[in-house]
This record gives structure tokens, sequence and C-alpha cells, in this order.
């Protein structure tokens, strides 16, 4: 008979095997001050950008992308510019 693996019993263990406690393993763990979580990584931008879906003819793409890294800037800078011209900004 096939039992359950998740309902067999486990074995053991001694909580003196526990693995020691490296450097490393203080490096990733969460840091805490008083009760709250210290977020690790970049922090939130004060001014967010909302991501959005717009389709572009291929080649209008494929030359703006050409341009190198920071070309979804570029467009955003390029599209204020236009909304300034046009009086809207």
């Amino acid at each position: 008979m096939n039992g359950n693996k998740h309902a067999m019993p486990t074995a053991w263990v001694d909580p003196d095997d526990a693995p020691e406690l490296t450097d490393a393993f203080f490096e990733q763990a969460d840091e805490y001050v008083g009760e709250k979580l210290v977020r690790r990584g970049r922090p939130k931008a004060a001014v967010t950008k909302e991501a959005v879906k717009l389709r572009l003819d291929a080649d209008l793409l494929a030359a703006l992308r050409a341009t190198g890294d920071g070309w979804q800037t570029r467009i955003n800078d390029m599209l204020r510019a236009s909304m300034h011209l046009a009086g809207r900004v």
C-alpha cells in the first residue's frame, strides 16, 4: 500500500545539530528597527511612473530602441516636450 508521504512521520532531529550561524546568514537576515521591518533594495521613488501598453509602428520602435539604454525615458521626455509645445502642460 502506498502511503501519503506527507503523512509519514519525520525522523527526530537533534536541535544541537542546527547549522552554524555564519556572517553570510546574518547578511541575508531581515533587519528590524523596533517592530518595523527595514526594507532592502532600492527605495521607493517620490514620484512614480505608470506602466501603459502603447502600440507603435515597428520601424519607429526599432529606431527608438537603437538609440540605446534609456530609450523609454527619452520617449517620456519627447512626449512631455510635445505637450509643452502644444501648451497642455
